[in-house]
């Protein structure tokens, strides 16, 4: 593989991954784009030396992608609008933004013959019953929040263009990621809680999420799964689950008090919350010979040091 690019790269998930990518193909261009709407400038230091980086500061919704995507031979797909709860002020802006740019992407993935790494989102399953895994219809989805809504629309908008024109590439469900990166943030659970343990604030909690199942993903995982279709030629247009492991609410409540005993929680309402338990099977990726090797409690403990000691 001569070149790969990334979207949304200096975010949570690309900021770690542009930095994995070496260890994979040692010899490969590395194509950094990312608008810079976040101000994650922290994400381009101390990048690992004698690697061809190059960074693109501009919007995929505006940038010539054929020019970028030359001679690439995969495409990262992460950018994104990506806060779920605050989509519900932003519901127009979020589903236009994030399905115009994928389908950006997509044109100039098949103009130049590139395969595609979509991240799409396993709370495109909403309330469900049992284990649910990539056979679920799409009646069956049920999307409780416009980020989740806009995400299901664009894992059908890739199909779509599927059928009519040569576009190659996986679609990741990924659970709520946890875990450590230059470009982290703070608004999903598990990282939440952990700077509000920290910080010595109440770990705020929806009411009715207490013992809610929910998938989550060790960022070393996500990682893992991306670099394992790239190096393995996974792109036959499928969805894969990924996932770490499903856990509760107060699973994840526990393992943050193991670290900071004098933590309190505050119970709040929250629009989000009106979608129940869900449990997700990742044993599709799995029969691919992926093996997570992440854990909640290593991303949530390495999460809580590196507040300590900043």
């Amino acid at each position: 593989m001569r070149k790969i690019v990334i979207t949304g790269a200096l975010g949570h998930i690309g900021s770690r991954l542009v930095r994995e990518i070496p260890s994979q193909f040692p010899k490969i261009e590395i194509l950094m784009i990312d608008n810079l709407i976040t101000q994650r400038y922290c994400s381009l230091f101390n990048l690992p030396k004698g690697i061809c980086y190059k960074f693109i500061e501009t919007d995929v919704l505006t940038a010539n992608l054929d020019e970028l995507f030359e001679n690439s031979n995969v495409v990262v797909h992460l950018a994104a609008l990506t806060d779920a709860a605050s989509s519900f002020q932003n519901r127009e802006v979020v589903k236009d933004t994030n399905y115009n740019a994928t389908k950006a992407v997509a044109e100039a993935c098949i103009k130049c013959k590139c395969k595609l790494i979509y991240v799409s989102s396993t709370s495109v399953y909403g309330t469900q019953q049992g284990v649910v895994d990539e056979s679920c219809t799409s009646d069956q989805l049920v999307p409780q929040s416009p980020y989740a809504e806009s995400k299901l629309q664009e894992e059908e908008l890739l199909q779509n263009l599927s059928q009519t024109d040569e576009l190659s590439f996986s679609i990741f469900r990924f659970g709520t990621i946890s875990g450590v990166s230059p470009g982290m943030r703070f608004h999903t659970a598990v990282n939440k809680f952990c700077l509000q343990a920290v910080m010595n604030q109440p770990l705020t909690v929806w009411k009715t999420a207490l013992y809610q199942k929910r998938p989550y993903l060790d960022l070393t995982d996500a990682i893992g799964a991306i670099l394992y279709v790239a190096e393995h030629g996974f792109f036959s247009q499928n969805i894969y689950n990924v996932l770490t492991e499903n856990l509760t609410v107060d699973s994840i409540l526990r393992i943050v008090k193991a670290y900071v005993p004098n933590m309190t929680i505050e119970y709040v309402e929250a629009e989000i919350m009106n979608q129940l338990s869900y449990e997700v099977s990742s044993e599709k990726f799995r029969r691919l010979g992926f093996t997570p090797r992440g854990s909640l409690e290593t991303s949530i403990s390495e999460t809580i040091t590196l507040l300590e000691t900043s």
